[in-house]
């Protein structure tokens, strides 16, 4: 390890030398720990104080953290805390509640980052999912890519990515609902609501009514230091509206989910709609399944087909569903949650490009790229 160091501060000496310990008691104990200028922890969030005193540094990093589980939009009830749970689906929970043998929740890496000084920061696994590793499912087919993502493996945000984004993005705020409010048999039933914020306070309201207001507790469990929850809301169709506050108590921000209807139309959403003609550069085009009145259908699983004409050609496609074995290269595949991604790509021409998805059942879309 110190002819490793020795090598990268010869290299780069204007950068300090981290690693990811896996095994942290016998990095106390072999001196290994002791040589890096930065030790980093991989989980062992138990080890932390005892870490900190055995290293002289007097700062810890952690190198990989969380490994907390979850499918985009799809959400298990009861709602409570669970290691390596598994259901039938071969889905994890977006209730963001679920975690590894040996990992843990976001909240844990963030009391240590603001309660100890010495903890200076976290390198989260993972931003994606990827294909391989499907814990808990590793050895339940056809469970085929992981479930650690703060995005899956289309590049679409799960919940958990707002709740990351609550706390490192500073200049803008954010204000984040779930679950979605498509659940036909919940009717009476208990559904928590929970709201990623950057904001300290907000209302929850259930058509019109309060379900009261929550604030975050910097003396409360991890959970609620930094999210806000409303354990005991019971379902009714219709609109969710959450208000959040300022400093001073008055309302700042709002954000409302609607129950959805049957899905009537498709929504292409391009991430850009220009391109280099290089025959390289690729937009990334989410598609999503709307009702009549453009409100998502968040537990849609459509059929689609995509073609591309003009300077440009599919690429690929992908869902996120851990689960699914459609082949990314082909122009087919089922949304979901109610979303996909498909890719186009530009060839070396400039000029226009159209992709069209259609489904059985729902009005088609189009969008205009552009190549030059």
């Amino acid at each position: 390890a110190k002819w490793l160091q020795e090598i990268f501060h010869r290299e780069d000496p204007t950068r300090p030398v981290t690693v990811g310990m896996d095994q942290v008691k016998a990095t106390m104990q072999s001196g290994f720990g002791a040589l890096l200028d930065i030790p980093g922890l991989n989980y062992r969030t138990h080890l932390y104080e005892e870490a900190y005193k055995a290293f002289p540094q007097s700062i810890l990093l952690g190198s990989e953290t969380a490994s907390t589980v979850s499918s985009r939009g799809v959400y298990k009830f009861p709602v409570v805390k669970g290691v390596e749970k598994q259901y039938p689906d071969l889905q994890s929970s977006s209730y963001d509640l679920e975690y590894c043998s040996w990992s843990n929740l976001p909240e844990d890496d963030f009391v240590l980052q603001d309660d100890k000084p010495w903890v200076i920061g976290e390198f989260v696994w993972t931003g994606f999912d990827y294909l391989g590793e499907p814990t808990p499912y590793d050895d339940k087919w056809p469970s085929r890519s992981s479930y650690f993502g703060m995005a899956d493996l289309a590049g679409l945000p799960k919940d958990r990515y707002y709740l990351y984004r609550s706390r490192w993005n500073k200049a803008e705020e954010t204000l984040h609902l779930l679950p979605h409010w498509n659940w036909p048999g919940r009717e009476g039933q208990t559904t928590p609501v929970f709201v990623y914020t950057s904001y300290d306070s907000a209302e929850l309201f259930i058509n019109g009514k309060s379900m009261g207001i929550r604030k975050k507790h910097s003396n409360g469990t991890p959970q609620e230091r930094y999210r806000l929850m409303w354990m005991d809301v019971t379902y009714e169709p219709g609109t969710v509206k959450v208000v959040a506050f300022g400093k001073d108590g008055k309302p700042v921000a709002e954000k409302t989910m609607v129950t959805a209807g049957k899905p009537y139309q498709l929504l292409l959403e391009p991430d850009r709609t220009t391109l280099s003609a290089d025959g390289n550069d690729i937009s990334f085009v989410t598609v999503t399944v709307v009702d009549k009145d453009g409100n998502p259908c968040p537990d849609a699983a459509a059929q689609l087909e995509f073609s591309v004409k003009g300077a440009g050609s599919f690429r690929a496609a992908c869902n996120g569903d851990a689960t699914s074995l459609e082949p990314f290269h082909l122009p087919a595949m089922k949304t979901f949650s109610g979303k996909l991604v498909v890719l186009v790509q530009a060839t070396g021409k400039a000029g226009n490009i159209a992709l069209t998805v259609k489904g059985k059942g729902l009005k088609p879309a189009k969008v205009a790229l552009l190549t030059k």
